[in-house]
């Protein structure tokens, strides 16, 4: 998903990195880099993030709705924040 993304975004914006990296053949490895670290920043944000609001199975178990709620909240955050942060940059 994200290294798609940022091959989108090479594409429309960096055309000349694109091409370079298709040309030399070190498109797919770079995008796949690209995929691991921001699946990782991803990852590692929504945890810290839900630790942080106090977020825990417990939750889960006695609040179900609440629980999905704040972790979709949670997850659009971190989405932007490796947007920002990998992706489009």
């Amino acid at each position: 998903m994200w290294g798609q993304r940022h091959k989108q975004y090479l594409k429309e914006h960096r055309p000349a990195l694109y091409n370079a990296l298709l040309l030399s053949g070190k498109l797919d490895g770079y995008l796949a880099d690209i995929d691991q670290q921001a699946q990782e920043m991803m990852n590692l944000i929504v945890q810290q993030m839900a630790q942080a609001q106090g977020i825990t199975e417990a939750l889960k178990s006695t609040d179900q709705m609440a629980w999905v709620g704040m972790m979709n909240n949670i997850r659009a955050s971190a989405t932007e924040i490796v947007n920002t942060e990998i992706i489009y940059s």
